[in-house]
């Protein structure tokens, strides 16, 4: 199959919107994800695997945290172009992204924006290389969308602290060498701490029998007694505040990533109607296919220009929390909405893997829950809307 036939969607000529370097920055991911990742990725997820040497090739494309500064290794590129490399790799799959956006926004943005220079520099050109693989650790077994109830707990023991605890449903868990954990401390205070593999008392056990995200390592972090040094605690920040920030650029990221699935799902759809015939001519000329094609296009094209101007805000360090819930939850529902009236147009084929829509359709269900739920979004809107926090 030639995967360089693929046609992006741009129907309002959005791409009027992006700047020469923006282009060449999706391009060189397009052409990465059409040459490498494409051919291999429908393997990978049908048995379960993550294809771990495309990390140093992420690594090598500037994929991993594209707006960090180029003195610590990275890009150096805007929210914008961050935007664009996620849309490109989830086009590719959904799971590959998030391994990009867990190093990206996760770790390596917590490191920059809480961390002090020595950790800086220890840590975030290693990441930006891929060299070093991170993972986040806020999500626990029994507290999900209420992480200020969480129960891993430091304790100040002189010279270090002392790690127990949790987390849970962890991408990267299996393969990371550092993590970014956040726990309470003896005051009930929120820290952000870097834990390293093969501290002892620290494992990572291995999430089986996933339905979705298969091409992804998920898993546990794990805490049992684990001596954490001082120097390793993140210190310029404090509360629920820190990882609520890594989240929103998470989001962000999230909305634009889904953008390339839904893209994805409508260029195997258009193709295959095209080329498909019943009665003697392309299901394409039927009014209820072309429907279905004309109003995919139509929620695409929407994603697309508010995933836009919230970049544009997110640049100008304005778009509010608010804001990016609302992308995360309108592009995501989008984006499962597309593939799953994709995949009603190439019938029972659909279901295949010779094509990539249930592959999405899984991932998908997935991204629409991760990162904070659906309905937790939507209440994060409402609260904006009416100040008063129906989640409390």
């Amino acid at each position: 199959m030639d995967y360089n036939n693929y046609k992006s969607v741009d129907y309002l000529n959005i791409d009027e919107f992006y700047s020469e370097e923006h282009l060449l920055v999706r391009q060189s991911i397009r052409d990465w994800v059409n040459r490498s990742l494409k051919p291999i990725i429908d393997k990978a997820n049908h048995e379960h695997i993550f294809p771990k040497h495309i990390i140093k090739e992420l690594g090598e494309l500037g994929a991993f945290g594209p707006y960090i500064p180029e003195k610590y290794g990275a890009a150096g590129l805007d929210h914008i172009a961050y935007g664009l490399i996620m849309q490109e790799l989830e086009r590719g799959d959904s799971g590959i992204r998030s391994v990009a956006s867990v190093q990206s926004s996760l770790v390596m943005y917590p490191i920059y924006k809480f961390g002090n220079e020595e950790q800086r520099q220890k840590y975030l050109p290693k990441l930006a290389k891929g060299e070093l693989i991170g993972a986040f650790g806020l999500t626990e077994p029994n507290h999900g969308s209420d992480p200020g109830s969480m129960e891993t707990r430091i304790i100040n023991n002189g010279d270090y602290y002392i790690l127990n605890g949790a987390k849970m449903w962890i991408t990267n868990a299996p393969i990371a060498d550092i993590a970014i954990v956040w726990a309470k401390d003896e005051n009930n205070e929120v820290k952000g701490l870097i834990v390293e593999r093969g501290m002892k008392g620290f494992s990572t056990p291995k999430t089986l029998n996933k339905w979705s995200l298969r091409a992804s390592e998920t898993g546990e972090l794990v805490f049992d007694n684990v001596k954490i040094p001082k120097e390793n605690i993140l210190p310029n920040i404090k509360g629920l505040k820190g990882p609520m920030m890594c989240l929103n650029s998470a989001r962000f990221g999230i909305a634009w990533g889904v953008i390339g699935a839904a893209m994805d799902c409508y260029d195997t759809a258009l193709n295959y109607a095209l080329e498909r015939k019943q009665f003697n001519k392309p299901i394409a000329s039927f009014q209820l296919q072309q429907k279905k094609l004309a109003e995919i296009l139509t929620e695409i094209t929407k994603a697309q220009l508010i995933a836009w101007r919230v970049g544009v805000l997110r640049n100008q360090d304005k778009a509010s929390p608010a804001q990016i819930s609302l992308i995360k939850r309108n592009n995501v529902e989008m984006a499962l909405n597309v593939a799953r009236n994709s995949r009603q147009i190439l019938g029972a084929m659909g279901i295949t893997g010779d094509y990539p829509i249930m592959r999405h359709i899984m991932n998908l269900e997935s991204v629409i829950t991760y990162e904070g739920t659906h309905d937790i979004h939507l209440l994060i809107t409402g609260f904006d809307i009416t100040g008063i926090p129906a989640f409390k």
